[in-house]
């Protein structure tokens, strides 16, 4: 029988960034770059799926895999991250809104 362990959540996020294709992180970081303002940096989860899109993934496969899941891989990284979607009878984009952590 094998010697199989619990899973802790510090490894369920080690393991999620390992999975996750080094594109995905390469359009967040350049999104979060381009909106950057000193602060915070806003972005809105279809531009980085039309993104992705663009490079040659699939939309379903991008969410079947849970690729957009990076919050707490970029919060380990020492970014505060809220994602926002629209809830029922609300019609915006859905976001991820990346801050820098207040002293």
């Amino acid at each position: 029988m094998a010697n199989s362990k619990a899973i802790s959540p510090q490894e369920v996020v080690k393991n999620r960034e390992e999975s996750i294709p080094d594109t995905v992180f390469e359009v967040f970081n350049s999104l979060i770059t381009e909106k950057f303002d000193g602060y915070s940096a806003i972005i809105h989860q279809n531009v980085v799926v039309k993104r992705l899109v663009e490079s040659g993934f699939n939309e379903r496969e991008i969410y079947n895999r849970h690729w957009l899941d990076v919050e707490d891989i970029y919060r380990k990284k020492g970014w505060e991250v809220k994602y926002d979607k629209p809830g029922y009878c609300e019609d915006y984009s859905a976001y991820f809104k990346f801050s820098k952590p207040k002293k």
